[in-house]
């Protein structure tokens, strides 16, 4: 995909002055909050298990490379094979050796982040093999053109008469007559149209949103089954997975897994949730010839033991996005990265560099509710504020704003000047305000007032009316 975070104010202001967009992220709030938090009321050891989750990551992250090790001897002892992969362009560099060797011409694709995060998409075409996606919103948004505005609905930005018209405008072998005013009609013509393409692919690749170092299986979850028939119809199947997803056993794996759903969609648990160990054997009814693991490194052992490795203890469910106002706001286009909202803030200069990418951590009202719903109890604005440090301390910031925070620190240092400083500004401000309380323009403050009011405060401040009324009460 584009990266164009480095435009994120930009992005945002056509996300805003983008209609059907603004329609469309209705639904994240209706969809995914209400959802949420009836399920979690419904598991009144919910806090427990979020707590054993983080437990469970920490001690995995603390001893990953004896885990990552285990893992691959797994993976072996049951006729797989594991790739190492440092960086992006090695794990592309590895799935086009094993599609190339065994000639395959097309792919399926089950729901990836991690193989958009390492654009395989456009990899793969530059060497003459199509990848298929083949979740619902996945084949959506590649009709289209696009990439995931959610890491769990990657459609959510779309309405129902935008997937119609991309249906009609692509699948011109049916007929143009046939009706697909209801969702149902789209879920079929889909399911109708996919079906033929995992029976073509030679090469089957999903994500993995955990891996077993007890057994060395790859686990998946979908609501659609598109996980399974990609990974088993093909003769080869191939998972691309960051070294993170590691957990120790599968006792472990299923108690995040009671978080992970209900997390993400408010349900129980995924309608599908896939364990895969090896290749087909002899005694199997069907499945892959040959089983392939591609671990991808791309930045994240650069995080251990900073102050951003609790960033690896997250678990994709989409939480922070769901219940962030920037978020609703401005959709996950506008971030211009693969993972969008208070997670993506975060990873995203971790894995490309606050330089480019200073804008995301900043794109947060510190309001909290992505740390207070986050099923990894993951401090996402305590790491914002980190990169913001960062951002200072490497002078990326505009001059005005470097000036302006020191000028602040200079006074707050001094409380006396600190004192006198405040009781001049609010009385100036109360005078502004006037007898409407409102401020309508401020040098230095225009990014507020030029669409909205700013409230005048006090004309004194707390210190001096706390003063006031102990003067008094003596």
């Amino acid at each position: 995909m584009q990266f164009t975070a480095p435009q994120f104010k930009d992005n945002a202001a056509r996300a805003l002055a983008d209609p059907q967009l603004q329609k469309a992220l209705t639904n994240v709030e209706k969809g995914f909050i209400g959802k949420r938090a009836a399920a979690v009321a419904a598991l009144p050891e919910f806090d427990a298990l979020r707590d054993k989750g983080r437990e469970i990551k920490n001690h995995t992250l603390a001893h990953l490379d004896l885990y990552l090790q285990a893992y691959e001897r797994k993976v072996t002892e049951s006729g797989g094979h594991v790739h190492w992969a440092e960086s992006a362009e090695d794990a592309r560099r590895l799935v086009l050796d094993i599609c190339q060797r065994v000639g395959a011409k097309t792919v399926t694709k089950g729901k990836s982040m991690i193989t958009e995060e390492i654009n395989l998409n456009d990899f793969l075409f530059e060497h003459a093999i199509e990848p298929v996606e083949t979740d619902l919103g996945e084949y959506i948004i590649q009709l289209r053109g696009e990439h995931p505005s959610h890491i769990i609905a990657p459609a959510v930005h779309l309405n129902k008469e935008q997937v119609e018209e991309d249906f009609r405008r692509v699948h011109t072998h049916l007929d143009p007559e046939r009706d697909l005013t209801a969702p149902e009609t789209l879920l079929s013509e889909a399911r109708q149209v996919l079906r033929k393409r995992y029976f073509q692919a030679d090469v089957g690749i999903t994500g993995a949103n955990f891996l077993i170092a007890e057994t060395g299986t790859s686990v998946i979850v979908t609501n659609e089954g598109n996980g399974d028939l990609t990974q088993s119809l093909p003769k080869v199947h191939i998972v691309v997975a960051s070294i993170e997803k590691l957990v120790p056993t599968l006792e472990d794996c299923s108690q995040i897994l009671r978080l992970l759903a209900r997390s993400a969609t408010g349900q129980d648990i995924s309608v599908y949730t896939t364990f895969s160990t090896g290749p087909r054997r002899t005694e199997d009814p069907d499945g892959p010839e040959e089983y392939h693991v591609i671990l991808l490194d791309n930045g994240r052992t650069a995080m251990l033991g900073s102050e951003f490795q609790d960033m690896l203890r997250c678990i994709r469910c989409g939480a922070c996005m769901n219940h962030c106002p920037v978020y609703h706001a401005v959709g996950g286009h506008a971030y211009g990265s693969v993972y969008p909202g208070p997670m993506g803030a975060v990873l995203t200069p971790s894995l490309f560099g606050v330089d480019i990418s200073g804008h995301l951590p900043n794109a947060s009202t510190f309001c909290g509710r992505c740390e207070s719903v986050c099923p990894m109890h993951i401090p996402l604005p305590k790491m914002m504020r980190h990169w913001r440090e960062r951002e200072f301390e490497k002078h990326l910031n505009p001059a005005t704003a470097r000036y302006g925070l020191g000028v602040f620190a200079f006074i707050a240092k001094r409380p006396r000047l600190y004192r006198m400083a405040t009781a001049i500004g609010a009385r100036l401000l109360n005078l502004i305000g006037g007898s409407k309380g409102r401020i309508t323009t401020l040098p230095f403050a225009s990014g507020w007032t030029s669409i909205r009011d700013l409230p005048a405060p006090e004309a004194q401040t707390f210190t001096q009316q706390w003063a006031a009324r102990q003067k008094q009460g003596a």
